[in-house]
C-alpha cells in the first residue's frame, strides 16, 4: 500500500525538490536565441557546439562531486544551495554581453550547478522501492521537461525585450542571461525556506510505499538459489540460468580494494548496456537540439518566435511522453518500456536520413517531411531515458546510489559535449551526422537484447 508521509515539511520538501529538478532544465531559454547571439559577437560555427558542450563539461566533473558527497553526508539542502550559487554566477554571466569568450565561460560556471542533479536523484533512488522507481522517475523527468518546454517558450516576451539596466543592455539576446539568475535567486531562497533534509530513517517512505518490510523479507531470501549459478546479472552463461528479479543485486565477497569494488559495480555487462543507453540517449538528442536551429534558418527561415514554438511543441509531446511511460511501465515492465524507445527511434533515423539530408519539393512539403521527422525522434526518447534510469538504480548498490548517478550523469555529459561538437561540425553534412546516430542506436538495440534479461 502507498505509505505516503502527508505533513507540511515533507510535501514542502519534496515539491522543493522536484522544483530544483525542473528548473534545472530551464537551460534551454538559450536555445532559440545562442546561434543568432554567437553570430553577433563575431564567434565562427563551431563556437555553437563549444557553447553547448562546455554547460555540459562542467557538469560531467561535478556530477560524481556532488554524488559521493551526498552519499557520506545524506543531506541535498545544503549541495543544492552550492550548486545554485554556480548558476547564478553563470546566467549573469551569460546576461552581461561583452564577448564569446565570457558568453564559453558563464556556460561552464553554470554547468557546474547541474552536478547536483546526482545528489537528487540519488536521493530518489533511496526513498523509492524497486517497484515504484520507474514511475517515480517517470513523474520527475517530466517535471524535467516541463522544464525544457517553458524555457524556450519564455522567449516569447523576453524577445520584446529593449532596455538599458545600468551599463547593461537587455535584450532578446541578453534577457535569458538576467532571467534565468533572477530565478536561481528565488529559488535560493525557496530552498532556505521550504526544504529540510529528511531523517534516513524516514525517506524511504516519503515519496512512495515504505519499503522496511519489502528489505525485510528480501534479507530472509537468499540472493542466489541453489540450483542459480553465481554470476551476476545479465551475464551470458553456458548453461540455463535465472535472471536476477529486477531491483536485487547480487553479491559477492567483498573487494580487495576501491579499484577492485569500482570494477565490480560498473564493468558488469548490463550495466555497461545502461550506461551506453544513457550516453546514446543523450548523444542524439543535443545533436537534434544543436542542428535543429541552423536547420530551420537555412530551409524555412524561421526566427525566434518560430523556433520558440517549435521547441515548445516538442516539450508538450516529450511531457505527453512521460506520463504515457509512468502509466505504461508497472504494466510491461522497464525492459519492453526499453525496447519500444528504441524500435521509435531507429524508424525517426531511417526516416530522417530520407527526407531530411537533402530537403525536396515545396515549402509545405519540404516542412511536414520535417515535422514529422522531429516527432519521431522526440517521441522515443521518454521511453528510452526513463526505463534506463530505472533499469541502472536497480542494478546498481542503493548505499552509493549518489556516486552511482553521479556517473550516470557524468556519462550523459560526456554525451551531451559532444553531440553539439559532432552537429556543429556536421550542419552541412546531414548524411554522415545522421548515419552516425542511427548506427549508435541500432548497436544499442542489439545490446540490449543480448545483456538485458527478459523481466
Amino acid at each position: 500500500g502507498q505509505a505516503l508521509m502527508l505533513d507540511e515539511e515533507t510535501w514542502l520538501t519534496v515539491s522543493t525538490l522536484i522544483l530544483s529538478v525542473g528548473l534545472r532544465s530551464w537551460f534551454s531559454v538559450i536555445l532559440p536565441t545562442i546561434w543568432r547571439y554567437l553570430q553577433i559577437l563575431g564567434a565562427p560555427p563551431y563556437f555553437l557546439g563549444l557553447s553547448l558542450s562546455a554547460f555540459s563539461l562542467s557538469g560531467l566533473l561535478a556530477g560524481p562531486f556532488f554524488g559521493q558527497l551526498s552519499d557520506r553526508t545524506r543531506t541535498t539542502k545544503n549541495i543544492i544551495l552550492f550548486a545554485n550559487l554556480f548558476e547564478v554566477v553563470g546566467n549573469f554571466m551569460y546576461f552581461m554581453n561583452f564577448d564569446k569568450w565570457l558568453l564559453l565561460s558563464s556556460r561552464l560556471v553554470a554547468g557546474i550547478g547541474t552536478g547536483a542533479g546526482a545528489s537528487i536523484f540519488g536521493y530518489l533512488t533511496r526513498s523509492t522501492a524497486p517497484e515504484d522507481r520507474s514511475t517515480v522517475f517517470a513523474a520527475v523527468m517530466a517535471c524535467r521537461q516541463a522544464g525544457l518546454l517553458i524555457g524556450p517558450a519564455c522567449n516569447i516576451f523576453l524577445r520584446l525585450c529593449n532596455f538599458q539596466l545600468g551599463p547593461f543592455v537587455v535584450n532578446k539576446f541578453t534577457a535569458p542571461g538576467l532571467f534565468m539568475c533572477l530565478l536561481w535567486i528565488l529559488l535560493q531562497l525557496v530552498v532556505l525556506l521550504m526544504y529540510w533534509d529528511l531523517p534516513p530513517e524516514n525517506s524511504g517512505s516519503c515519496i512512495t510505499r515504505d519499503v522496511d518490510d519489502v528489505e525485510e523479507d528480501r534479507e530472509k531470501e537468499p540472493l542466489v538459489g541453489a540450483e542459480e549459478p553465481s554470476e551476476s546479472y545479465g551475464t551470458v552463461s553456458p548453461g540455463p540460468s535465472e535472471p536476477v528479479p529486477n531491483g536485487s543485486l547480487p553479491h559477492s565477497s567483498p573487494p580487495s580494494s576501491h579499484s577492485e569494488s569500482f570494477s565490480a559495480e560498473f564493468l558488469r555487462e548490463e550495466v555497461v548496456v545502461l550506461l551506453t543507453a544513457q550516453f546514446i540517449t543523450l548523444f542524439n538528442q543535443t545533436t537534434l537540439e544543436t542542428m535543429v536551429t541552423p536547420l530551420t534558418q537555412k530551409y524555412f527561415n524561421f526566427g525566434e518566435l518560430e523556433n520558440s514554438v517549435m521547441y515548445f511543441a516538442c516539450g508538450v509531446e516529450v511531457i505527453a511522453g512521460f506520463f504515457l511511460v509512468r502509466w505504461l511501465s508497472p504494466r510491461v515492465g522497464d525492459r519492453a518500456v526499453l525496447a519500444v524507445g528504441l524500435i521509435v527511434g531507429n524508424i525517426s533515423c531511417v526516416w530522417c536520413l530520407i527526407f531530411l539530408t537533402n530537403p525536396q519539393g515545396e515549402y509545405p512539403v519540404r516542412l511536414t517531411e520535417f515535422i514529422i521527422g522531429v516527432f519521431l525522434q522526440v517521441l522515443g526518447l521518454p521511453f528510452v531515458a526513463v526505463a534506463q534510469v530505472s533499469l541502472f538504480s536497480k542494478v546498481t548498490a542503493e548505499k552509493t546510489q549518489g556516486f552511482s548517478q553521479g556517473i550516470r550523469r557524468s556519462v550523459g555529459g560526456l554525451a551531451t559535449i559532444l553531440g553539439p561538437l559532432w552537429a556543429g561540425g556536421l550542419t552541412e553534412n546531414l548524411y554522415v551526422m545522421l548515419g552516425v546516430m542511427m548506427v549508435l542506436l541500432m548497436l544499442l538495440t542489439v545490446g540490449s537484447e543480448l545483456y538485458l534479461c527478459a523481466e
